[in-house]
């Protein structure tokens, strides 16, 4: 398959990448004719999607198996009125209908907004009025269903309403029995152009109203680099990434990237997170390769990982968020295996990352890849010097770089401010060292100035980190008269140290602070410390700083 989009598919060196990587894009891609149904007409028994849940059950669909279902999908979708350009939202967090349902409306035209169980019916109305949402098809949860019910008088584009049981309320059509009785699927005669909207994603926001992220058709090649040369991935891998289908970083690790490379997928169908869950995986079905945020691998590294048998892992991922470097220390002496971090958006692929030619430098994203044109610039417009903090843009150079989003839909004004004269702003700062390695540093308006210095959240956040007192935390700067602004940590305790805190909060403060002053450059460490029970986050648990700093 990669050698349809590909002139060169193997690289001998990060240097041999970076200068003759390209993707031949076709005419009016589409990822369900052009790689489902290709792979189903090719190799029909190749195995696909390795759906289990935490309930026993299991099932291994090939791309034979994935074309029959989302072909049926598509007809049952095209019966409720759902054509080019509708915009339907799926709400299905682990379930395999989901893969069913996505490929189907990319056959139609139509374009996808995955979204989290999460959503209360303030932000299924919010969805519905700005985007215009024509069908919701959700998981048969009675809390999911319920909001829903809630928010559909306010919600008038609203046509229909889908459910994947084991819930079917009343007005709801049965997802599964409905694709079974559904006519055989006709295919339109003109699905889409590349330009058209294939996924719009709601960004969670950290400071204000989710915006509406929207992805061509072409989307899907953009992840190319993702599934075959950062995830390494071949047709014998069995991939991991532990994402609910709500997330960008679904489709990221679940779907495009993966299946353009012949990778069978692997999902995990869970209600309740647990460590030991994801090891029982690997260990009882012979995982190939596994992504998850550096969260995950804080939890996995806590147990006792001698009970398992993870013989079969070859290859790890990190994105999500910034990468402590303790963590990727400890996994490695655990195991064996480094850890290859990645960075990019909801608005791009993958930007910057440790490809398997480079050696990984435990808490640096990586190296800039061949599809985008990455720099750094300083507050006063010019690229930033090597070991200089400046803000991660991308020079497009009058064209669109695959991957890259199409615009904020329907605000012009939101995407030229992050999108014009050949740049788009990332809003996030790092700075570059002298082998091109790129180091997160943190949101442009989360960088604190204190005495001359700039200091990035993130930094004090890896130091605070590697103390025992600290599960989670945050770091703000609040104003000083002296100094313009001084570091903050906001702090949740381990359960141990909470009583320490209530007994002598000062000598733990105390104790932390040196900590922090050992652990990097002294002038970063926290001269104001708060413990919280729980820091505010935004639905997909991003820290909302902005609450923290607003908060009197």
């Amino acid at each position: 398959m990669l050698e349809k989009f590909l002139d060169k598919t193997e690289f001998e060196s990060y240097d041999d990448f970076m200068e003759n990587f390209h993707v031949n894009v076709p005419e009016n891609f589409n990822f369900g004719y052009d790689v489902v149904d290709e792979w189903a007409a090719k190799e029909p028994d190749k195995p696909a999607l390795l759906w289990t849940n935490d309930k026993g059950e299991k099932i291994q669909f090939s791309f034979a198996d994935i074309k029959r279902e989302s072909d049926k999908t598509a007809s049952f979708f095209q019966s409720l009125g759902i054509g080019h350009g509708d915009m339907v939202m799926l709400i299905l967090k682990r379930h395999y209908q989901f893969w069913f349902s996505i490929i189907a409306l990319h056959k139609l035209g139509a374009t996808v907004i995955p979204a989290t169980h999460l959503l209360t019916k303030k932000d299924i109305i919010y969805r519905c009025r700005m985007a215009g949402i024509k069908a919701i098809v959700a998981s048969g949860d009675p809390v999911v269903t319920a909001h829903i019910d809630e928010a559909m008088p306010e919600c008038p584009t609203v046509k229909a309403l889908v459910s994947t049981g084991p819930v079917v309320p009343p007005g709801w059509y049965d997802f599964n029995s409905s694709i079974e009785k559904a006519a055989p699927f006709v295919r339109p005669e003109h699905p889409n152009t590349n330009d058209d909207v294939s996924l719009l994603y709601f960004t969670s926001g950290t400071t204000g109203e989710p915006k509406m992220v929207a992805h061509d058709f072409t989307y899907p090649l953009g992840h190319i680099i993702t599934g075959s040369y950062w995830h390494n991935l071949d047709e014998k891998s069995l991939h991991l990434t532990l994402a609910d289908t709500g997330w960008g970083k679904a489709v990221w690790g679940k779907l495009y990237g993966q299946w353009i490379a012949g990778a069978n997928v692997f999902v995990y169908d869970f209600e309740k997170f647990e460590p030991v869950d994801v090891l029982h995986m690997i260990n009882d079905y012979g995982i190939t390769s596994f992504c998850a945020p550096p969260t995950v691998f804080r939890f996995l590294i806590r147990e006792d990982l001698s009970k398992f048998d993870l013989s079969s892992l070859r290859y790890c991922t990190i994105a999500g968020e910034a990468l402590n470097p303790s963590v990727y220390e400890e996994w490695l002496r655990l195991t064996g295996i480094r850890l290859m971090e990645g960075f990019g958006q909801t608005e791009t692929t993958l930007t910057v990352a440790t490809y398997p030619w480079l050696k990984p430098k435990p808490g640096s994203m990586g190296k800039k890849g061949p599809e985008y044109d990455i720099d750094l610039i300083t507050p006063d417009g010019r690229s930033a010097e090597d070991g200089e903090h400046g803000e991660i843009i991308v020079r497009t150079h009058g064209r669109k770089p695959l991957g890259l989003f199409k615009e904020y839909l329907n605000d012009p004004q939101l995407t030229y401010e992050a999108y014009h004269d050949g740049i788009y702003h990332t809003g996030d700062v790092a700075w570059r060292d002298e082998d091109g390695y790129y180091w997160f540093v943190g949101r442009k308006d989360d960088v604190i100035k204190s005495s001359g210095y700039r200091i990035g959240p993130f930094e004090v956040e890896s130091a605070l980190m590697t103390h025992p007192a600290v599960v989670e935390c945050a770091i703000t700067g609040v104003p000083d008269e002296i100094r313009g602004q001084v570091v903050k940590a906001t702090i949740v305790l381990a359960k141990d140290f909470k009583a320490r805190a209530e007994e002598d909060a000062e000598a733990l403060i105390k104790e932390i602070q040196n900590h922090v002053k050992r652990t990097t450059a002294p002038y970063k460490y926290p001269r104001v410390v708060e413990f919280v029970d729980e820091l505010p986050k935004t639905i997909s648990g991003k820290i909302r700083r902005v609450e923290i700093r607003d908060k009197k």
